[in-house]
Formats: structure tokens, sequence, C-alpha cells
């Protein structure tokens, strides 16, 4: 079972990230996926390695090899190594899957995955080269393709969240909007707590 409150943790702002996990994990959070597109040197995977004893659940972005390494949790895209062989190198650890239209989303029912991500919901600023905006009406359209928790993500912050879910999201995955400007382990903490209370 998914949480509503899917936080994605980014190691390259100005907080330690092992700071950012304790604060999310103090508000509320019951586990969350980190993002790092960088090469992953022996001081990411010390990293890695602590957030996995903070929170057993932890999801890695796209490293199978990374996630089988530590003992956590997956989460792939549409490019990168197919959920099936994801599956072999991480075991029965949580594995998510993304999509970005309709068709991707229905293809999803025939991989060995824990639940699907769709996105983006609304324009987002945390990616290069995003998808198509999916938006509320083809959330809500294309929701019964897939029996699997369904994540949204992209573009998500507390003021749209919860029509988000009304569209027929399990959870939602946030990163823009889950950093305060001013960031502290205790105004991060602090944003959990009222994302989290948002969506109960």
């Amino acid at each position: 079972m998914l949480p509503r409150f899917y936080p994605i943790l980014d190691p390259h702002r100005a907080l330690p990230v092992v700071e950012q996990a304790q604060a999310l994990l103090d508000g509320g959070a019951s586990f969350f996926q980190v993002r790092h597109k960088g090469p992953w040197t022996p001081e990411r995977l010390t990293e890695l390695e602590a957030l996995v004893k903070l929170c057993p659940r932890l999801i890695v972005n796209d490293r199978a090899d990374i996630a089988a390494l530590v003992g956590a949790g997956l989460h792939v895209g549409q490019t990168d190594l197919p959920p099936a062989e994801a599956r072999k190198q991480i075991g029965s650890r949580m594995l998510g899957f993304s999509t970005h239209n309709a068709a991707q989303l229905a293809a999803s029912a025939a991989e060995p995955v824990d639940y699907v991500a769709l996105g983006p919901i609304f324009q987002t600023a945390s990616k290069l080269n995003p998808d198509p905006q999916v938006g509320l009406e083809n959330l809500r359209a294309w929701r019964p393709l897939t029996n699997r928790p369904l994540v949204a993500i992209g573009g998500i912050t507390r003021d749209n969240a919860v029509s988000v879910l009304e569209a027929g999201a399990d959870s939602v995955a946030v990163i823009g909007d889950l950093y305060p400007e001013e960031l502290t382990a205790h105004s991060l903490r602090a944003r959990v707590m009222d994302w989290i209370k948002r969506l109960s």
C-alpha cells in the first residue's frame, strides 16, 4: 500500500541528503525516493547506505544495480532497464515504473511492478525535456487502464494535490513543492507535516 505522499529527495540541495531524509521521516513521511542523475561516487554510495538504514522502504531512481547493491527498492522509466530485468536484480523489493500516456499505462499491466507512475500531470520544472502534460481529465479517463497503485507526478503542489487524488491517483510524487525557500531541517520537516495534513 502506497502512502498518499511520495516525496522525492534531491541530493543536490544545500542541506545534506541524510539530514533531508531525517527531516522527512520526522515530519511523518513513511518512505521516499532518491533521484540522483550524476555518477554514483563512493561518497554517494555511503550516503545511500545511510539512507537505507534510516528508511528500509527507500526507492532508488533508474539504477537497478545500485538498488540491488544497497538493498533498496527501485523506480525505472521507459528508457531504463525493462521492469522484468530490473525485477531479476532487486528480487522482491518494491518496483515502480513510469508511464506518460494511455498506451504505456495499459502496457504496464503486463510488467512485474508494484506500482505505476503517470505524468507529468501538470507542467513541471524538474525535467529538462518533459513528456506532454497529462492533465486531470486524462488522469481520470486513463485510471481504469491499470489496477496497480497509481502515483501521479509532475507539477504537483499543495494547492492542486487533492484534485489529483480526486481524479484517481492513489499517491502524489513531489519534488519541487517539497522544498521551502529557506531550506533547513526544521523548515523541511514543517513542509512535510503541512503536505501530510493537506492529504489526510
